[in-house]
């Protein structure tokens, strides 16, 4: 359902980490719950399809999400994991015409959705020079992700994602603090810190340890978030005008498609700037 999407392949891998939604059973749009609310104009449980899910599997307000008071599904981002599910773990067999799978095909796709989220994090870790020395464990966590992500439905049913996401996280954050440790100044660690709201315009947080700050709301205008880590950094409707992203670290689509950002906001060359920006 994003707006735009990640880049293709991962490092040594066939997986392709954009979302391709000619290729999916609208998984997203049936197997994930979501509440009445700011991003959701209603309330829908797990497993009942979207009301504006046509039945060619494709959104009937597409190109009206946001106006129409479905913003949550403009920020959301699969890495793909939607037409893998349904054209390799499922063969092709929609949950329509097979509804006896749809059970199991709606509990799969949030696994192999956080698989390919790990696979996201890991491609960008072996692009990050000063991580270099670790590149051999890295393409390990790869091809181990890989291989988890491509079991039956019933192996993946039964994963210890949470333990296999853990494994993973401590390397990421080893190459995380060594990507940042090139940063002329100490870095500051705002690691989960409720920032929402904060008042950070112009702020120097360079090679900032950000992982998984609560930044809605923040007001980050013209801030230089060079070389920082945004894994998992909430960053709904922060103010990014004019605020200096390249060079950041684990940021994704999603991530950005949440904020407010402009047409001076200084981005990865991996992301794309979402179209509902100012400017």
């Amino acid at each position: 359902m994003s707006e735009n999407h990640p880049p293709g392949p991962v490092d040594g891998g066939p997986t392709d980490l954009r979302a391709d939604c000619g290729n999916c059973f609208a998984l997203c749009c049936v197997a994930l719950p979501f509440a009445a609310s700011a991003d959701f104009a209603v309330d829908k449980p797990a497993g009942k399809p979207c009301t504006n899910l046509r039945e060619d599997f494709r959104c009937g307000i597409h190109t009206r999400l946001r106006p129409s008071g479905f913003q949550g599904c403009t920020v959301y981002d699969c890495f793909g994991a939607g037409q893998r599910v349904s054209r390799i773990t499922f063969g092709g067999r929609d949950w329509r015409r097979e509804p006896g799978s749809a059970r199991q095909m709606f509990e799969v796709f949030p696994v192999v959705r956080h698989l390919h989220e790990l696979l996201w994090y890991l491609t960008e870790a072996l692009t990050l020079a000063p991580a270099a020395g670790m590149r051999a464990e890295l393409r390990h966590a790869v091809a181990e992700t890989e291989r988890l992500a491509g079991q039956d439905a019933e192996a993946l049913v039964r994963l210890d994602v949470s333990g296999h996401r853990a494994t993973v996280n401590a390397l990421l954050l080893r190459a995380s603090e060594l990507a940042r440790a090139g940063v002329a100044r100490k870095p500051k660690d705002r690691r989960g810190a409720d920032l929402i709201g904060a008042r950070l315009r112009g702020a120097d947080l360079r090679g900032a340890n950000l992982r998984g700050a609560y930044l809605i709301a923040a007001d980050l205008t013209g801030a230089d978030l060079r070389s920082a880590d945004l894994i998992g950094a909430d960053l709904r409707d922060a103010r990014l005008a004019g605020a200096d992203l390249t060079g950041s670290i684990f940021l994704t689509q999603a991530q950005l498609n949440a904020a407010k950002g402009d047409g001076a906001t200084g981005l990865p060359a991996a992301l794309t700037r979402p179209a509902h920006w100012a400017g």
